[in-house]
């Protein structure tokens, strides 16, 4: 039950756009409004919709339906191959909006961000009068086919769950004295950080509902998790601001960026491949020295489409697309640096290092990511200094492609990928403007 002494108030907004990859795709193009809509990443039947219109979602096509089923489902459904530039566009206008209403305190991911209120807007009224401001701002400055789910509660945790309990455009308040019982109703899935595997283990456990895991005193929930993440869930449920307790919290700093790309059938191949991963490399590199950052190590992955006989003899794993695969990866360290020659020299040292063979010829899908990020302002240079000028060749390099596009200057590895691997938009990263270009 929730502390008596614990006031009826609110302390964050969680903004949840709904649909927004597709009803982006709606605002610019006004006759697609009221019609079943998906965005896809290729039009390919084989691939899968990554985000759908609620109209296509009342008719079972959501986010993951193989866009051949979605065909079928409905064969007047609009397809688009998404924009990712555009919807970071449409992300920042829509942050602009907001900061009009209420400071954006955080932005978990492109279509999600959370205001903190302060003094009197923790009062409900004023905190409610401040949500339908920002939906208005939306509406106004923004797009008219645009829309947001508002939570709002006593913590971020609460106000995210808030935020997901009534779409499209709802808004839901959670307040301390409202809780546990406001959520008892909830599946396990909807709690941030359950998914299919943790609701496994919990099931394991004995807990398959809501109300068995809220009748769980503080104990029993740390043993529950085997970590204080269950004595902080213990809290944040019951509506307290902090449930940390002097645990250690998870630095802010950045440890990795990256990309990868599932590629086109043209360039699955051992040289389209390696032309793909320098161009990942290329944009990480650039991203790296844009982000003032240094890397001390590269992780590598790579994915190989596997045939129906190959699948059978070994441990295949199936992608969202439908394609049925194995993986190999390999992590190198080095001496920090930022240089893309330098990091090109890594990558084409691990590159040497993948597996040889039948089963590794039909390459689909390449990642490159950069870790043990450490900020410019700690590295040490070289005794011996940059003895090829490589760091004044990135910074050349990168004057030049801020001004007229990040692949107007790059190492002649990448020219054959050099239209591919566009920008994409992760769970999280979210495209920032370098130059002209989003990445």
């Amino acid at each position: 039950m929730a502390s008596s002494t614990q006031p009826d108030r609110f302390g964050f907004l969680h903004i949840d756009l709904n649909s927004f990859f597709a009803s982006v795709e709606q605002q610019i193009h006004p006759e697609y409004r009221g019609r079943p809509l998906a965005v896809v990443p290729t039009m390919a039947d084989t691939t899968c919709c990554i985000a759908a219109s609620y109209e296509a979602k009342d008719l079972g096509i959501k986010t993951g339906t193989q866009v051949g089923e979605a065909k079928r489902i409905c064969p007047d459904i609009v397809l688009i191959e998404g924009d990712h530039e555009e919807y970071a566009k449409y992300s920042k206008a829509i942050a602009d909006a907001v900061e009009l209403c209420c400071p954006v305190a955080h932005t978990p991911s492109i279509d999600e961000m959370v205001c903190e209120l302060i003094g009197r807007e923790r009062e409900p009224p004023r905190a409610r009068q401040i949500a339908l401001e920002i939906k208005q701002a939306i509406y106004r400055d923004v797009g008219v086919a645009l829309r947001c789910s508002i939570g709002m509660a006593p913590n971020r945790y609460l106000a995210k769950i808030a935020s997901d309990m009534q779409k499209p455009d709802g808004l839901i308040g959670l307040l301390p004295s409202q809780l546990p019982r406001a959520i008892a109703h909830l599946e396990l899935r909807d709690l941030p950080g359950v998914g299919a595997r943790t609701e496994v283990r919990l099931n394991a456990k004995g807990i398959t509902t809501m109300e068995q895991l809220l009748a769980l005193d503080r104990t029993g929930m740390h043993g529950l998790f085997n970590s204080v993440w269950g004595d902080r869930m213990y809290h944040w449920l019951r509506g307290a601001e902090s449930g940390d307790d002097g645990a250690p919290v998870a630095s802010g700093v950045q440890k990795s960026l990256g990309h990868s790309h599932v590629m086109a059938p043209e360039h699955r191949s051992q040289d389209g491949a390696w032309a793909v991963a320098h161009k990942l490399l290329h944009k990480a590199a650039m991203r790296l020295r844009m982000e003032k950052f240094y890397a001390g190590s590269m992780g590598v992955a790579i994915r190989y489409q596997l045939t129906r006989e190959q699948a059978s003899r070994v441990s295949a794993k199936k992608h969202f697309s439908g394609i049925k695969h194995s993986g190999w990866g390999m992590e190198a360290r080095f001496r920090d640096c930022q240089d893309t020659l330098s990091l090109l020299e890594v990558l084409r040292g691990v590159w040497k290092q993948r597996p040889q063979g039948a089963e590794f010829e039909r390459p689909f899908f390449v990642g490159v990511t950069l870790r043990d990020l450490i900020p410019a302002s700690e590295h040490q240079d070289s005794l011996f200094g940059d003895v090829n000028n490589r760091g004044e060749l990135s910074a050349t390099m990168d004057k030049l492609n801020l001004k007229y596009g990040h692949t107007t200057l790059h190492f002649a590895g990448m020219l054959p990928a050099r239209e591919s691997a566009p920008t994409r938009i992760a769970f999280t990263q979210i495209p920032v403007q370098y130059g002209v270009d989003y990445m």
